[in-house]
């Protein structure tokens, strides 16, 4: 466990050491200017439209080509190294991050099933902890998988195994996400040991029982972001991303590729298979800087629909720095390089296009960085919608929580898509304004995109006043709107909003009405309490009616820092009524805390992705803390404890009320 907590806290040191010494770039003219400079130093395209280069980037055309390619990078690094140690001094030449040792598209979503699960586009489905198939919740905890039926109005725990296979040691690893498709539960996890991304498969019946199929691992680094899920599922389509930070002096350049292994006990090394040809690697028509490191961002496409977990894999060149963003028609990565201790972080962005259509990836030069995957939107007139940073280097571990600089929206037709020769132009970047504080946080919400600042993952701020920016994305219209407290959650309330954040002490929940001219239209304070969950998927929002239904979210004592969800279960979920942006508290369902059991945990002992879930599922609410499940029952205007269950591996009780 130590080992575990050690691996991510280095790279939570790591990332902070290099994020916090960038330099902030000082206007948001240079920042759109900077779209039109070249990585290598080729001359930039004009201010208007740009030059028009192919529409899709080029593939390589044999495994020689790719070898020669790296071939190339690495005499190319010497000399920069070189160049560097003799202008810079030794800190200029600290070493990028190695690559980790192998031994250490589709249709729309099927709509008949019920989504529980707060995601940022209808009919992508995220990763979580939470799903429901058919009679039955699914749940992933502390390494362990868990089915509790809630058919014919019961609340009863039905199985529970292991999130791993029998012949696999868990130590070292983290099992953080779980999709559910047809017959078939996926559990995404990490692995320091056998190779990179574990994918566990496992069947579920119709009565509710678990059975482990099979386990696969595929090469790659740790995918782990504070605030994005690694996994999203259309249809029965398995999607995930995952970095490779190479190493281009490597005699063996295919030997550090994305690779899959179905596992048993003494699997060996040379068991992985590529899944990446050098034909399904695209690279930009501009040089990709690698003095700062190279990554091979791989997405990978696996159809659950099929028992032999067959996989289809892109893979694009750029810098190791990414935000990866999944609409319902295109996969997204957005590459920004890494920069050194005293250096600005020069802006060398790349943003990748990936159709899930099958069609040929294309790319875009830009500039800046995405905070997280709600700084996109991929809107319905073909245009792709960024809200940017200039000194932000993308979401990797805790890259989200320490962006900085001046902002910007970006805003492009998908049809200027290239092969990567041409670079976005300034004016397709619309200046904002820089709102004090840090712990950004940014959301798209119908026609408008709402940013601010609040405390996150650290201490309450006291924050009695805050600017919340709202941006109507089609025009750049920007106003200032005033909340009292910090911005720390940005939510849709059909086509409004509502932001919740602390002032030190208590939680509040403001309403935005995203009118022409947006405006605070309520705020409800809950006395005495923080947030319990930091995660999108915390949260819930449940419409009765055009303009009104149920809202709930994890709450937890006053003061919490963000980062002890990862540590402490909710005190409780507060659920609050709104009827036309007017809210009423309804209640809250607690969880009793002081029944908790040793459940015997051998992974995933943090809960990395949250432990508590409101649940809205076939009319009935449902409060999810750790190893409790609270039914609740909303009668006249009051929520009121029904039953509760403890799913626990060790202890199974019912208690009713």
């Amino acid at each position: 466990m130590k080992d575990l907590r050690a691996a991510r806290n280095f790279a939570l040191s790591f990332t902070s050491f290099v994020f916090t010494s960038v330099a902030i770039v000082a206007l948001i003219s240079v920042l759109a200017s900077c779209a039109g400079r070249s990585v290598s130093g080729a001359p930039t395209p004009g201010q208007g439209t740009p030059k028009t280069g192919k529409k899709t980037m080029r593939a390589f055309a044999s495994e020689d080509e790719l070898k020669s390619y790296f071939r190339k990078l690495a005499e190319e690094r010497k000399r920069e190294a070189g160049r560097a140690q003799s202008n810079q001094g030794p800190l200029a030449n600290a070493p990028a991050p190695a690559a980790t040792e192998a031994s250490g598209l589709a249709k729309s979503a099927d709509d008949k099933q019920e989504s529980i699960t707060n995601t940022q586009h209808a009919g992508v489905d995220e990763g979580g902890i939470v799903k429901l198939h058919g009679d039955h919740l699914v749940v992933l905890r502390r390494g362990r998988l868990f089915t509790v039926a809630i058919g014919d109005n019961s609340l009863k725990p039905i199985s529970a195994v292991d999130a791993f296979g029998s012949d696999i040691d868990p130590r070292y690893t983290w099992y953080d996400e779980m999709l559910v498709s047809a017959d078939t539960v996926a559990v995404i996890g990490y692995s320091y040991e056998r190779g990179g991304t574990e994918v566990g498969l496992f069947k579920i019946d119709n009565a509710g029982n678990l059975a482990y199929r099979s386990t696969y691992h595929l090469r790659s680094n740790d995918y782990y972001s504070s605030r994005n899920y690694a996994s999203r599922l259309i249809g029965s389509k398995l999607i995930f991303y995952t970095p490779l930070y190479l190493n281009p002096y490597n005699d063996d350049p295919f030997a550090q590729f994305p690779a899959v292994r179905k596992w048993h006990k003494g699997a060996k090394p040379e068991e992985f298979q590529r899944i990446v040809s050098a034909t399904k690697v695209y690279v930009p028509a501009r040089q990709v800087n690698s003095g700062y490191g190279m990554a091979l961002h791989t997405v990978t496409v696996c159809d659950l629909a099929n028992d032999d977990f067959k996989c289809d894999a892109t893979a694009v060149l750029g810098a190791p720095g990414r935000v990866f963003y999944v609409s319902p028609e295109s996969v997204y990565v957005w590459t920004t390089d890494w920069s050194r201790y005293g250096q600005r972080a020069g802006n060398r962005s790349m943003l990748y296009r990936m159709p899930l259509d099958g069609s040929g990836p294309s790319a875009i030069g830009v500039s800046g960085s995405p905070v997280d995957q709600f700084s996109f939107l991929e809107s319905e007139d073909k245009h792709l919608n960024v809200l940017v940073r200039a000194d932000a280097q993308g979401d990797g571990m805790w890259s989200a929580e320490v962006a900085q600089g001046d902002v910007a929206m970006m805003r492009i037709p998908l049809s200027l898509f290239n092969d990567g020769s041409d670079n976005a132009s300034s004016w397709t970047y619309h200046p904002l304004p820089k709102p004090a504080g840090y712990t950004f946080q940014n959301r798209f919400v119908g026609n408008y995109l709402l940013y601010g600042t609040g405390s996150g993952w650290g201490a309450p701020g006291k924050n009695n006043q805050a600017s919340l920016f709202t941006v109507r994305w089609a025009d750049g219209d920007t106003n200032e709107l005033t909340v009292n407290h910090g911005v720390d959650r940005i939510e849709a309330l059909g086509s409004d909003a509502i932001v919740v954040g602390t002032d030190g002490s208590d939680l509040h929940f403001t309403a935005i009405r995203l009118s022409d001219s947006p405006e605070v239209a309520d705020e409800y304070v809950r006395k005495g309490a923080s947030q319990g969950e930091l995660r999108s998927q915390g949260f819930f929002y449940k419409p009765d009616g055009r303009d009104s239904g149920v809202l709930g979210l994890p709450i937890s004592v006053p003061g919490r820092p963000g980062y002890k969800n990862l540590f402490e279960s909710s005190a409780a979920i507060l659920f609050l009524r709104n009827q036309s942006l007017h809210f009423q508290e309804v209640g809250e369902l607690y969880a009793e805390s002081e029944k908790a059991v040793d459940d015997g945990c051998r992974a995933s002992c943090v809960d990395w992705y949250g432990n508590s879930r409101p649940i809205f599922v076939r009319g009935r609410v449902l409060a999810l803390m750790g190893y409790e499940i609270v039914e609740g029952n909303l009668r006249d205007g009051r929520m009121n404890e029904l039953r509760r269950i403890n799913y626990a591996p060790q202890k199974v009780a019912v208690t009713q009320n």
